[in-house]
């Protein structure tokens, strides 16, 4: 793994738990009155769903093709060809 990538993932991971930490501040004050509770909850899942995922998923999927992940019927005879894996 090149270095470059190794950064941006630990980037990735504290802003993942940055907004894992917002959500779990807002839950904690859920109950008090006048908090920014839920504001705390609501951005904290946008970062997560928004910007997080989408990332991570550019990132990871960077010089796999996409074809090989749909379900065309070239890739049906595939699977159909492979044997299934017996428990014994």
């Amino acid at each position: 793994m090149s270095l470059k990538r190794r950064v941006f993932r630990n980037i990735l991971l504290l802003f993942v738990l940055g907004c894992l930490g917002s959500i779990a501040y807002g839950l904690y004050h859920l109950n008090t009155p006048d908090s920014f509770a839920h504001q705390f909850i609501g951005c904290g899942t946008v970062g997560l769903f928004f910007v997080a995922m989408p990332i991570f998923l550019f990132v990871e999927s960077k010089g796999k093709e996409m074809k090989d992940y749909l379900l065309t019927t070239e890739n049906i005879e595939k699977m159909q060809k492979k044997e299934p894996k017996r428990k014994e």
